[in-house]
């Protein structure tokens, strides 16, 4: 029976995600204090909202859920993970508080701080290389997910942010820094799912679209969240944007123009779910993870 309910489909789908990504960090051949600081940030939890979209896409056009295609899911959280440590280096962002636990370098000290993250950048690679599954389907996946994270997507990004430190940003500029710096490993994620389901050209054409539309609507609940949420809920501080003189949206739009902002998002994705259903993708998941952005009710 096809599961149509997010609450469920997540309840099944991420233990057998976690005990993937524990199974091979646990098979490392590292040094014991590195594997240890990789671990850390892996294991702080989090929403795993990447992994999930690989999945929900490739079940979405009628998959059957394998053991490889949770490591293919579990490969982009490591290499998010790895983002996460970087940015919040003193250098990047600046943060001491991930996930409600002390951030990797303020555990670990700098140096294995950025090593957790090259090791954790690095091995996603090698897991997605040693996956089970079709030669042609594989070379897609690794060339795509490069494509996202590298200078070319959430890199390019990330350098357009850290450059913004010292100019203002217009709309358009801070769709594009956006666009690099969350969207990318977002639509990876959908078109990951959809390699991995002999998706056709339009149907992952939209799968693409709604992981765009999903990241924009990420980071500007994300930014509306630092200026309206709190440290305790959010296990992060908040108010940091401001602080460290980040383009945002509400320092842009304010904190109204920034809600309209993210429901205009989330319309335009619920006409994308119709013409999705026209081209035989199952939405329902989809639908139930824009409830994701509370600030619609």
């Amino acid at each position: 029976m096809r599961i149509s309910n997010l609450t469920e489909f997540e309840k099944i789908s991420l233990p057998k995600l976690e005990n993937e990504m524990d199974l091979y960090l646990n098979s490392l051949n590292s040094n014991q204090i590195l594997k240890e600081s990789m671990r850390y940030s892996v294991d702080a939890g989090g929403k795993r909202i990447r992994p999930l979209l690989v999945l929900i896409s490739a079940y979405s056009l009628g998959k059957k859920i394998s053991k490889s295609d949770y490591q293919v899911a579990g490969s982009l959280e490591l290499l998010h993970t790895y983002s996460l440590i970087h940015d919040d280096l003193p250098e990047m962002d600046n943060d001491e508080l991930r996930r409600g636990k002390p951030t990797n370098h303020k555990k670990f000290g700098q140096a294995i701080a950025v090593l957790a993250g090259d090791g954790l950048l690095t091995t996603s690679f090698e897991w997605l290389s040693l996956t089970d599954i079709d030669n042609d389907k594989k070379i897609k996946l690794i060339s795509q997910l490069a494509l996202a994270a590298g200078p070319q997507g959430m890199v390019s990004g990330q350098t357009d942010d850290i450059l913004g430190e010292s100019k203002k940003y217009n709309l358009e500029e801070l769709k594009h820094l956006h666009a690099g710096k969350t969207g990318a490993l977002l639509r990876y994620a959908c078109v990951a799912g959809g390699i991995l389901s002999d998706a056709s050209d339009n149907q992952l054409e939209l799968l693409r679209k709604y992981g765009e539309n999903f990241g924009l609507a990420f980071q500007i609940y994300d930014d509306l969240l630092d200026v309206i949420g709190d440290a305790k809920s959010l296990g992060k501080n908040v108010h940091k944007d401001e602080i460290e003189n980040k383009n945002t949206y509400p320092i842009l739009l304010g904190v109204q123009g920034t809600k309209e902002a993210l429901v205009e998002v989330l319309n335009n994705t619920e006409n994308l779910l119709k013409e999705m259903a026209n081209n035989d993708i199952a939405i329902d998941l989809f639908e139930q993870l824009l409830d994701y952005f509370k600030v619609r009710k």
